[in-house]
Formats: C-alpha cells, sequence, structure tokens
C-alpha cells in the first residue's frame, strides 16, 4: 500500500465506537466527526485529539465544511462510517426521504451522497430488518444503490468477535471498488458449539471484568482487585491511569439491595421469595447476569435494574460505567464525559471496540485487493533488460515472486 493515508468521515460518531479500529491503524487517518450531542462530542475530542469535531445537527453538516476546513472535494473522502439511530424511521417507500421522521437517514444519504466516498460503512439494529415488514430495510438499500454503491449486508455477533457479549447488529457495507467486500469470518464461538476446535470460545463477564473490585451499592473504587488474569484484561489495561475510572456504584433503595441480594447467578425475579418480586418491569428487567456467560446486549440502561438485564453476578448492584465499558471493549483509559446518565449513554450506544477492528481489518484487506489489481506489472516484476550475448539476443526474462498468491497486506493495529 502507498503511504498515503485512507481518509475517513465519522457520522453519528458517539464516543467513537465504530470508527475505533481505524482511529488506531495508522494506515487511515479520521479527517472529521459529526455528533450532535455535546457531552458526547466532548467526550470524542478527549480521544481523538487530532480530529476535527463538528459538534451541530447533521442536517448542517456536509462537504462545503470538508472544503473550508480542509480543502476536500467530492470524491477525496475514502470512507465514511455511521448508523443514524433507528427510531427516527417511522415510514417507508420513497415517502422517507420527504418524511421529518426519517430525518437522520435523509441526512446519512444526503452527506454520502455530497462525500462520494468510495466505501461506507452503516450500522444498526437487527430489528431494522423487520422494520415495516422489511419495505423499510428494502427503500435504504436501493437508495444506497442509487448512488452507484454494490451494496451487501450482513448481520454479526459482536461475541464471534471477542466480545463478551451478546450483541447482534446489522451491517451495511457499500463500495465502489471492483470487487465485492467480504465480512469479517468469526474468531470465537459459544463453548458448546460442535466447531469449538477451529475457534476460541466466548469471552465471559468472568473474563472482563474479573480484576475490577466487587463494591457494593453507593460505594467507589480507584483501584485494581487484581493483577490481569488474561489476555483481554491485559489488553484494557495496556495503557490505564494510575486509578481507576468510574468504577462507582449508584445508590440503590433497601428493597432492590434486598432483590440484589436474593438473586442468584443469571436469576430473574421468579426466583425471589413472592414478598420481594417487584411488581411491574419486562422479562429481562430485575435479573442478575451470568458469572460464566458472555453478557447480554449492553445498552444505555445498563446501570438500572429496572430497565435490562444488568445486575452484577457477584455484587448486589447494577453493572458500573467501567464494567459497562469494559463489556464494549473499551479501554481503562478511554475517557467518558458528563454525568453517569451519559457517560452510560456513550457507552451503551457504541459499536463494540473489538467488532469495529474486525470491521476494520476486512475493509482494509478489500481495499489491498484494489491495489494489487491496479498495480502495474513492472512494479510487479523485475524485468531483465536485454542483453546481447555474443551475436544473440537475450529476451527479457519475468521474475515472479513465489509468494505472489499470498500477497496481501496484514492489518496494523
Amino acid at each position: 500500500m502507498n503511504n498515503k493515508k485512507i481518509k475517513v468521515v465519522d457520522l453519528f460518531s458517539g464516543v467513537g465506537g465504530l470508527s475505533y479500529g481505524f482511529a488506531k491503524d495508522k494506515n487511515f487517518q479520521i479527517i472529521a466527526a459529526n455528533e450532535i450531542l455535546p457531552n458526547m462530542a466532548k467526550a470524542y475530542e478527549l480521544n481523538h485529539p487530532s480530529v476535527k469535531v463538528y459538534c451541530k445537527d447533521i442536517k448542517d453538516f456536509g462537504i462545503h465544511d470538508l472544503t473550508k476546513d480542509f480543502n476536500l472535494k467530492e470524491g477525496d473522502i475514502d470512507i465514511v462510517v455511521g448508523g443514524p439511530p433507528c427510531q427516527a424511521y417511522s415510514t417507508v417507500g420513497k415517502r422517507l426521504i420527504d418524511d421529518p421522521r426519517g430525518k437522520l437517514f435523509q441526512e446519512y444519504y444526503r452527506v454520502l451522497k455530497e462525500i462520494n466516498p468510495k466505501i461506507f460503512i452503516f450500522e444498526n439494529v437487527r430489528g431494522l430488518l423487520s422494520m415495516q415488514k422489511g419495505e423499510l430495510f428494502e427503500t435504504i438499500i436501493s437508495l444506497f444503490k442509487s448512488l452507484n454503491y454494490s451494496v451487501s449486508y450482513k448481520v454479526l455477533n459482536s461475541a464471534d468477535y471477542g466480545v463478551p457479549q451478546i450483541r447482534e447488529r446489522v451491517f451495511i457495507v457499500g463500495t465502489k471498488l471492483n470487487h465485492s467486500f467480504s465480512y469479517p469470518k468469526p474468531t470465537h464461538k459459544h463453548k458448546e458449539s460442535n466447531h469449538t476446535s477451529f475457534y476460541k470460545p466466548y469471552l465471559t463477564i468472568s473474563d472482563a471484568i474479573g480484576d475490577l473490585p466487587f463494591i457494593k451499592s453507593g460505594e467507589e473504587s480507584f483501584a485494581y482487585e487484581t493483577a490481569p488474569q488474561n489476555s483481554f484484561q491485559e489488553m484494557m489495561r495496556k495503557n490505564a491511569p494510575e486509578k481507576l475510572m468510574d468504577h462507582n456504584a449508584p445508590n440503590n433503595n433497601e428493597k432492590l439491595v434486598q432483590i440484589m441480594e436474593q438473586l442468584p447467578d443469571g436469576g430473574t425475579p421468579l426466583d425471589l421469595p413472592e414478598n420481594l418480586r417487584p411488581k411491574s418491569g419486562f422479562a429481562n428487567t430485575y435479573c442478575r447476569l451470568w458469572w460464566n456467560r458472555p453478557s447480554t446486549t449492553i445498552t444505555r440502561n445498563f446501570s438500572t435494574p429496572s430497565s435490562s438485564r444488568c445486575i452484577h453476578p457477584k455484587a448486589p448492584r447494577p453493572l458500573t460505567t467501567r464494567e459497562g465499558a469494559r463489556i464494549q471493549c473499551f479501554p481503562d483509559d478511554y475517557i467518558f464525559y458528563g454525568s453517569r446518565s451519559d457517560r452510560n449513554l456513550q457507552i451503551g450506544n457504541a459499536v463494540p471496540t473489538f467488532m469495529s477492528i474486525a470491521i476494520k481489518n476486512s475493509i482494509l484487506q478489500h481495499i489491498s485487493k484494489e491495489e494489487l489489481s491496479h498495480q502495474n506489472i513492472n512494479q510487479r516484476y523485475h524485468e531483465r533488460k536485454p542483453a546481447q550475448i555474443g551475436n544473440k539476443i537475450q529476451v527479457p526474462v519475468l521474475i515472479v515472486p513465489e509468494n505472489l498468491g499470498q500477497l496481501s497486506l496484514q492489518a496494523q493495529n
């Protein structure tokens, strides 16, 4: 690959989960990010000080910003990543573009059209596939294809890529390169799978947070409980500050603490004495996580037992902000900003960083194939110049590298 950086723009950036893999690879340069929420944008800036963050409504962001600030024009950006919140989708068919309730997607489409990148990555909830009986999804795919992209999609489970969490999301990739995009192959499987000899076992909550103190409701800790117990924890703590950040538990009421004390591993309200069972709630609320399984899907409510399954497997409290960050594979030096609810929103809305790295690696391979196919044959082979030997002319000979069939650029993390 040449030395020119691959330019990326990050839409609906959040704190940088989807673009994390690109930010950590020297082949890429994130030029700009757009995020409307001030505390979310501030967190992005703190973790990506070299990136220009446009904290404003997506409707006000476009190619004019990149031209003004970077002298970039249509076609200069290589990759756009992002996924507008699915809650904005409320109609189908051609009406989507004209309906203000579909405005966020409309703006994503508009920016994509203006910037005209070679590749885009769109991430969203799996439910997008079935919304409006699938008509909405068909409309989205058709709109992307109308911009002359070759479009593919796939539902990926983050647990299959080393994330200690079951999290299924749909990824749509559009490309204008001359060959199809290949999604990353899973590296992990459930330990009870028939194919475990080919894969690593799923990471569990124990693997992810076992070195963090089992503090109680209302407590806080700035020190680790143990040394790193596995390679995941070593990776999370590689550049960690001296003091552990964001490991404080909400101060829950006495009744809720009693409920959390009584729940067994993976337990539900049905496991409680009848006098302790909550009067309301959904099937996954007031439930304890499993210590030796991956977490269920992390949401913004991972510190709120009345809204999600989020009770710590070993302690009578919900997950802390740092534990949620671990389950989303954000390293311990990653900074979140604002109140607890702000920080939990930043974490819960993000794409797990390991999922981003897997997607980035596949994008890098996709681009590398394109470059390999376009390189001049004289750059691939060494040509011996014609030389006269006696009265004979020696014909040029092309020396083919033995590993030509294996040539590919390895991802640099």
